[in-house]
């Protein structure tokens, strides 16, 4: 995997993704589970995800290799972890850093506004709406370069909640469309409540 994205620039994370995916973990597996996660990275990685505040940086392949790890101690178990740990990081890091822009009225006003959640969370890329009416939108992931499929399913449960803190209702979220799957762009169908 190249730690650079398409224009050349170092793929980075904020530390909040990090935050939440550890505070994920032990609510799921407790303190035991989370040592094993650690235990499983290489030296360079976990020293560098230690201690790590929400506004830090941390390189996306760090980051995916904390969420191999990690699907190795919940995948077997539970083959929706990520999904769950997506929603988890909104419900929690996103509310917490980030309410006002995730806490809007509607869907339609969180798609659509001025600041995007995933550029608070992830350096590399945007999340660009593609069309939206009422009740539905789709959305495509442009400019990210490697990822991993971790990552599409961290976005699809994070999106879900997102959109039901907007007042959404039960939304639903479809990854239509994958770079894992040979597609030239991941991308995401949205509907909900209107």
């Amino acid at each position: 995997m190249s730690e650079t994205d398409v224009t050349g620039q170092i793929r980075m994370a904020r530390g909040g993704v990090v935050e939440a995916t550890l505070a994920f973990l032990r609510s799921e597996a407790g303190e035991e589970g989370e040592a094993r996660v650690m235990e499983r990275l290489s030296p360079d990685v976990a020293e560098a995800i230690q201690g790590m505040g929400p506004s830090d940086e941390v390189s996306l392949d760090r980051v995916f290799e904390l969420w191999r790890s990690v699907d190795r101690e919940l995948g077997a178990q539970d083959p929706d972890w990520m999904e769950r740990a997506g929603a988890f990081s909104i419900e929690s890091a996103g509310m917490q850093h980030y309410g006002g822009i995730v806490g809007k009225p509607s869907p339609q006003e969180f798609l659509t506004q001025r600041i995007s959640l995933f550029r608070l969370f992830y350096r590399s890329g945007r999340m660009e709406v593609v069309w939206t009416e009422a009740g539905s939108a789709l959305l495509r992931l442009v400019d990210f370069g490697p990822s991993d499929p971790l990552f599409c399913r961290r976005q699809t449960g994070g999106l879900r909640r997102a959109l039901g803190l907007a007042r959404g209702g039960e939304p639903r979220v479809r990854h239509v469309r994958c770079v894992h799957e040979g597609d030239a762009f991941c991308e995401w169908a949205l509907s909900w409540e209107s």
